[in-house]
């Protein structure tokens, strides 16, 4: 059971992040009420939320994800892969110290995104990246083994064959950045910039995937909620306690799950589609 979560709402420059979507500038006000519904989620599914201030310094830091692992008493501050994120580690070091006895580190030249990152119960996925390098995911294998979690580690950097247009680099990882697609608003369905671009767990020994992972080994333990290419970015939905919080606008996907028996709350989430975001990136839970 989740307790809590961290969240930081969007800057008002939130527009000026990193982004490889090409589905058009966000609208800062709707994103704001989209943040709020989102916030308003997790307290109707049980949690307290910490709320960190917004952040113009680092635009991308509503993804409050990427920056740190938590799980139970364990949290993790990540490295990521694009330079312009480093700062925003050491703005997560005293909120997770608030909650945390010890509070570990990614270490370079290691690189590690959390969007990179599936949790489904004692074990890890871990996803090798654009934005997580082999060093870093070694590395946090390393550190979950030590408190007694298990992993596996998934390259999916050859879902992400699309020429990047613009570029990033830190020691040992690899470059990246905006994807140009093939025609205006269109969107790569067989791109994955994360790991949870296409991969959720539901618990109960069940994960949601796209068509681009479902023929994975490391999967094949599990049942598989299949997220077709018409609605993939469905796939990126979280479990919080009695409840599955989803992107709206993907029928299918919705019925399949709550023919599951799963209760589900779709939220709107056009502004930070488009800003590469999903569910899972806007919120430390634990």
């Amino acid at each position: 059971m989740f307790t809590r979560a961290i969240v930081r709402p969007p800057a008002r420059n939130f527009a000026e992040g990193l982004t490889t979507a090409a589905l058009g500038t966000p609208d800062y006000t709707r994103a704001l009420e989209q943040h709020e519904a989102y916030c308003a989620a997790l307290l109707r599914c049980g949690l307290t939320l910490t709320r960190l201030e917004p952040d113009a310094d680092y635009p991308d830091s509503t993804f409050v994800e990427d920056v740190a692992i938590v799980a139970r008493t364990l949290a993790i501050l990540t490295r990521p892969g694009a330079p312009s994120r480093t700062g925003e580690v050491d703005n997560m070091r005293q909120p997770l110290a608030d909650f945390f006895g010890t509070v570990l580190e990614i270490q370079p030249p290691g690189t590690v995104d959390g969007g990179d990152i599936c949790q489904a119960g004692d074990h890890f996925f871990i996803g090798i990246s654009e934005r997580t390098n082999e060093t870093g995911a070694k590395q946090l294998a390393a550190l979950l083994k030590a408190a007694g979690y298990e992993s596996n580690l998934i390259d999916i950097r050859q879902l992400r064959s699309t020429p990047a247009s613009r570029t990033e680099s830190v020691p040992g990882a690899v470059a990246t950045e905006s994807l140009t697609e093939s025609e205006p608003g269109a969107v790569a369905t067989g791109s994955l910039l994360h790991l949870k671009s296409g991969l959720a767990y539901l618990g109960d020994n069940r994960l949601a995937v796209t068509d681009t992972l479902s023929e994975y080994p490391e999967f094949a333990s599990y049942d598989l909620v299949h997220v077709t290419s018409a609605e993939h970015y469905a796939a990126n939905c979280i479990r919080v306690n009695d409840h599955v919080v989803i992107a709206a606008g993907y029928p299918k996907f919705q019925s399949e799950l709550e023919a599951l028996g799963y209760q589900t709350i779709a939220l709107e989430m056009s502004e930070f589609q488009k800003m590469d975001g999903g569910l899972s990136c806007l919120s430390l839970r634990f």
